[in-house]
């Protein structure tokens, strides 16, 4: 029996029984009728779900790495941001390579018109947003290349133009750079000529009514007239060539005018206290002397007859009175008015005339000199002749009669 159990037990081996494992296994333990290999994997599956504990699924997958929807959907996402990115950038940088990519300057020739006004010592950058401004070119880049390319362009006068909307940037150029092209008031004073008589020329030139002028003369403290001329502004409209803006005031061009008679007189020296006086000497000598030559010693007789407590006796005064020119008449000689310096001593109590700048000259500093007298012996010519004594003069004057004899006083 013992035999038996210990045969059953251990019992003999064939030849393949080396190969089992010697340990017993009881039939709960013993795995599944299957091949070695298989029993293996099923093996080192079991280790591998009790060694990593949660790190499976039920489908199989691992733990701690997601899903594919959930990686598509993040996919998703991703691409809908950088999308709404590209659309974000595109928006914000189209007009910047629209600006690149399209021309900064107009095809031209452009239409309408439009006045442009260039400011004095406006610069090129200044002046080409003024354009920009008023829709004549498309960019400031533009007229800057434009300027720089053209040597004419430093020459730009100050002034008004008239100019087309959307122009090239070129040709806006060419407008500027001829001074022909300004939109001007011009007009030329002469020396000598009455306030009266400067009205109606400044009107013609202008369109500006000639009673605009007039009133706005009554204004002394907007025109500048220096307290000595005591509102009057004749003496102050100083002769020359203007230019005024296109729409200039009456007020403005009379205050330009005189202006350019106090600039004068400043340089010269003469105070805003002594400006009346120079000035009302100065219109004299406008008023009698023909040469510029003349003018010095015309205002030296004037000098030597007020030192010497004479009449001025001056021709010109009386022609003042009334505003007619030539030679007075008895009756206009006998006039009370304090301007007939024929009757009255000393100096007319205003201007009469506005007087030029060698005449200014003339009265600030006389020469020195000892005459007394003259005539102008030919009125063609203007050939005056001066004399110290009275004897001198009554010779000057009869050769002044010889020559209105064989003329009859014309020219």
């Amino acid at each position: 029996m013992k035999d038996h159990l210990e045969s059953s037990i251990f019992g003999d081996h064939d030849d393949h029984a080396d190969v089992h494992d010697p340990v017993a296994h009881d039939e709960h333990d013993a795995p599944p009728p299957a091949s070695r290999r298989e029993a293996r994997q099923a093996e080192l599956a079991v280790k591998g779900s009790k060694g990593q504990r949660g790190s499976g699924g039920r489908d199989g997958t691992i733990k701690g790495k997601p899903p594919v929807w959930r990686r598509l959907v993040v996919i998703v996402l991703a691409l809908g941001i950088i999308g709404a990115g590209v659309a974000v950038a595109y928006s914000a940088l189209r007009p910047v390579v629209e600006g690149f990519l399209e021309s900064n300057d107009y095809a031209g020739p452009g239409d309408g018109s439009v006045r442009v006004t260039v400011e004095q010592g406006a610069g090129g950058s200044a002046i080409a947003r003024e354009l920009v401004d008023s829709e004549v070119i498309k960019s400031t880049k533009s007229f800057v290349d434009a300027a720089n390319a053209d040597a004419k362009s430093s020459g730009i006068q100050p002034g008004v133009y008239e100019l087309k909307k959307q122009m090239r940037a070129a040709d806006a150029l060419a407008v500027l750079v001829d001074p022909k092209n300004r939109i001007v008031t011009r007009v030329t004073i002469p020396e000598g000529l009455w306030a009266s008589e400067i009205y109606p020329r400044l009107s013609k030139a202008s369109g500006i009514p000639v009673a605009q002028y007039a009133a706005a003369a009554k204004d002394a403290k907007a025109l500048g007239l220096p307290s000595s001329a005591k509102g009057n502004v004749e003496g102050y409209l100083f002769p020359a060539s203007y230019e005024f803006a296109p729409d200039s005031s009456a007020a403005s061009q009379l205050k330009q005018m005189v202006g350019e008679s106090t600039k004068r007189l400043e340089a010269l020296g003469v105070t805003p206290q002594q400006m009346e006086r120079v000035v009302i000497l100065a219109s004299l000598v406008e008023g009698e002397a023909s040469t510029e030559a003349d003018r010095g010693k015309v205002a030296r007789v004037i000098e030597n007859r007020l030192a010497a407590n004479n009449s001025i006796g001056f021709d010109s005064t009386v022609n003042y009175i009334f505003k007619k020119r030539g030679v007075p008449t008895q009756e206009m000689l006998d006039s009370n008015s304090p301007y007939n310096t024929r009757r009255f001593k000393g100096l007319p109590p205003g201007p009469i005339a506005n007087p030029g700048e060698s005449a200014i000259q003339a009265a600030a500093a006389p020469p020195a000199g000892d005459w007394f007298y003259f005539v102008t012996v030919d009125l063609c010519t203007g050939e005056t002749k001066f004399a110290v004594t009275a004897a001198d003069h009554a010779k000057n004057v009869a050769e002044f009669n010889a020559w209105r004899e064989a003329t009859g006083g014309k020219c």
